[in-house]
C-alpha cells in the first residue's frame, strides 16, 4: 500500500527512528535471487502533498542509516548538514536513508533468515549496487516518492547515488557524488579483496556459515585495520602517532617476536578494528565491499560519457584533497563526463578519505545554494 503525505507521523514523531518495509522478492544482475526482501530505513521530516521535496542520504560502506539524531539520543553521522534548520534542513525536507541490501543494519542480508529458517550465510547472493538501486525505488515507491529532490551521499554513499541517477534518470532531480569516482578501480578492487580475504581465512569464518558458533572476530578486526589505513592520510598518522610507542610498552624490548610492544598506530588500528566487531557482521562486510567491487556505472551503457549522458539530473561533485582511497583525479574524471560544466569542490582535511564525514560542513554553503536554498 503506498503510504500518502496524509498518513505520515507528524514532523518529528518518528525522526532518526529505524522503519521496515517489505518490496517483494528480486532478481540480481549476477544471477541469483533473493524472496521477500526487507529494507530497513529512517526518515526526518514530513513529505509534502506533491511529495516533491524527498532527499534520499546514501550511507558508505560499514555506515548504518542514522544520518542524524532526530528524535533519539544518538548523533548521527552528518549531523553538520542535517536537520531542523540544518542546510538539509528537515523542517522542509523529507530526508531518507536506507540499509543497503546485504548490509546488518535491518535490510536483509547474509544474517537474515532464509525460507528454510536457518540464517542465509554461504547462501547469500552477489548483490551490485545497481541491485540495491532497484530496492530502494521499490521502497520510494511504498512510500509515495515518485521523484527525489536529491540523493546525496560519499564514498560508497556517493556510488550509490551516481547508480540512481543514471538507473533513474526520471527520478532523480539533483545528485550529489561525494568522495568517489565512477567506478572502482583496479586498485581499490585489490585493497577491497585483501579486505575479504581476511575474514575468509580466519578459523572461525566456516564458508560463512558460522551463526551456530563462534564468529570471525580476527578476521574481521583485520579486515577493518587494512580499510582504515586507506580511510586516514599518511600525514594524519605521522603528525598523531608517529613513532611513538604505546602506554606502558616497548616495540623494541622482547625476547621473541611474539613479545614485542606495540607502537600507538598499531594500537589505534586494534582499537578500530575491535570497533567495527561490536557492531558489523563479517557476512555483511564482504556482501557490501563485494558490491561495492561491482560500481561502474557505465558497465552495459556503452562509454563513460554515453553512459553518464543518460542522467539528466543536475550534479554536485565534491572531493577531499588528501583522500588516498578515492583520489581527487577520480572525481574530476567523473566531473568531466558528466553532461554540462560540472565542477568539483574541494573539502580541505588532513585526516584523508574520512574527511567526506568529519568535515562535510566545509560543504554546507555550496550545497545550500546548490540544491537547498
Amino acid at each position: 500500500m503506498t503510504i500518502t503525505a496524509a498518513a505520515l507521523p507528524k514532523s518529528g514523531e518518528e525522526d532518526g527512528i529505524v522503519k521496515y518495509a517489505g518490496i517483494g522478492s528480486l532478481e540480481l544482475e549476477a544471477g541469483g535471487f533473493l524472496p521477500d526482501v526487507v529494507l530497513a530505513y529512517e526518515t526526518w521530516g514530513r513529505l509534502n502533498a506533491d511529495a516533491s521535496n524527498a532527499v534520499l542520504i546514501q550511507h558508505a560502506l560499514t555506515g548504518s542509516t542514522h544520518v542524524a539524531k532526530g528524535a533519539t539520543d544518538e548523533d548521527g553521522w552528518w549531523e553538520q548538514l542535517v536537520g531542523p534548520g540544518a542546510t538539509i534542513d528537515t523542517d522542509r525536507f523529507f530526508v531518507v536513508s536506507i540499509n543497503i541490501v546485504g548490509g546488518c543494519y535491518g535490510s536483509t542480508g547474509p544474517s537474515s533468515t532464509a525460507p528454510d529458517g536457518r540464517p542465509w550465510g554461504s547462501r547469500f547472493p552477489l548483490v551490485t549496487l545497481r541491485d540495491s538501486t532497484e530496492a530502494e525505488a521499490r521502497l520510494a515507491d511504498t512510500l509515495g516518492i515518485r521523484q527525489w529532490h536529491a540523493v546525496l551521499g560519499g564514498s560508497m554513499g556517493g556510488a550509490r547515488a551516481l547508480e540512481w541517477a543514471v538507473t533513474f534518470p526520471d527520478r532523480v532531480k539533483r545528485c550529489a557524488v561525494i568522495s568517489v569516482g565512477a567506478y572502482s578501480t583496479a586498485e581499490q578492487i585489490a585493497f577491497a579483496q585483501s579486505q575479504t580475504l581476511a575474514i575468509r581465512q580466519d578459523p572461525h569464518f566456516n564458508n560463512g556459515d558460522y551463526y551456530d558458533g563462534p564468529a570471525p572476530e580476527a578476521g574481521l578486526a583485520l579486515a577493518r585495520r587494512i580499510a582504515h589505513i586507506t580511510y586516514r592520510s599518511a600525514l594524519e598518522l605521522d603528525v598523531r602517532f608517529g613513532r611513538e610507542a604505546q602506554h606502558q610498552e616497548t616495540p623494541l624490548a622482547a625476547a621473541v617476536l611474539g613479545e614485542r610492544g606495540r607502537y600507538q598506530v598499531e594500537s589505534y588500528l586494534d582499537h578500530q578494528g575491535t570497533k567495527l566487531v561490536r557492531r558489523f557482521d563479517a557476512n555483511s562486510y564482504i556482501a557490501i565491499t563485494e558490491a561495492l567491487m561491482s560500481h561502474d556505472v557505465s558497465r552495459g551503457r556503452g562509454s563513460l560519457q554515453e553512459a553518464l549522458g543518460r542522467a539528466t539530473a543536475e550534479f554536485f561533485v565534491a572531493a577531499v584533497d588528501t583522500d588516498r582511497l578515492y583520489f581527487p583525479e577520480q572525481s574530476r574524471q567523473l566531473a568531466a563526463h558528466l553532461p554540462g560544466q560540472v565542477p568539483v569542490h574541494v573539502i580541505e582535511a588532513p585526516i584523508g578519505h574520512d574527511g567526506f564525514l568529519t568535515e562535510i560542513g566545509q560543504l554546507s554553503t555550496q550545497l545550500r545554494e546548490a540544491f537547498f536554498a
